[in-house]
């Protein structure tokens, strides 16, 4: 049975770090769900050019134009449900998804899970995963950060939640933009348990 996997875009700089994981997502045959926040289609427009805004019907269609492209796959096909829709199957904890992974994710929607306010599906959906005890995953893309953005990620910590910032290394000698977001989307499907290929694993130094 495929795995269902939530991807939710928030508002934070770097959503070519959403767009690439959902790309592996799709590649490694999950069944994905792709959640965009208001300012997630702001910031999406901005720094991409992408302008996915509209009926569900065509924000889903768009989104299977542009993956079908990018991973050289026709079939690749996400599901996709606007923020408002509360009555989309993820929003159950009887329907729970196997996994749901946040990136980028802004701080304000970090801060809203920790504190359980469920107002758009997107919250909602984190807080199904935390209160059936389902692996989540928040790729924070915020600097400096403050003491309140520091309790929230122990808070959510504590609780179970896997937190990974959005910071390349660079142990694997990165050439290019593509091979930074790779690592971070890398170290994102490690938590999931999804092999992949993106960057060069540390072997150890050379000696002396």
């Amino acid at each position: 049975m495929k795995r269902n996997i939530v991807l939710a875009i928030t508002g934070a700089s770097g959503v070519t770090y959403g767009l690439r994981l959902a790309e592996e997502l799709l590649g490694s045959g999950v069944r994905l769900t792709i959640l965009i926040s208001a300012a997630g289609f702001q910031v999406l427009r901005e720094e991409t050019g992408l302008d996915w805004r509209g009926e569900p019907s065509c924000v889903r269609q768009q989104m299977t134009d542009y993956f079908s492209a990018a991973c050289g796959c026709a079939s690749l096909s996400p599901v996709y449900f606007a923020e408002d829709d509360l009555l989309a199957p993820v929003a159950s904890g009887s329907n729970a998804p196997d996994a749901m992974v946040v990136c980028p994710c802004t701080m304000g929607t970090l801060s809203r899970i920790a504190c359980g306010n469920s107002a758009t599906l997107l919250e909602r959906c984190a807080d199904v995963m935390v209160k059936e005890r389902r692996p989540l995953v928040l790729v924070p893309r915020e600097t400096p950060l403050s003491e309140i953005h520091l309790e929230n990620m122990l808070k959510l910590a504590r609780l179970g939640v896997r937190i990974v910032p959005a910071m390349p290394a660079f142990y694997q000698k990165p050439e290019t933009v593509g091979d930074m977001v790779n690592f971070v989307v890398g170290k994102a499907l490690d938590t999931l348990g999804i092999e992949h290929r993106l960057y060069r694993r540390w072997e150890g130094g050379s000696g002396s």
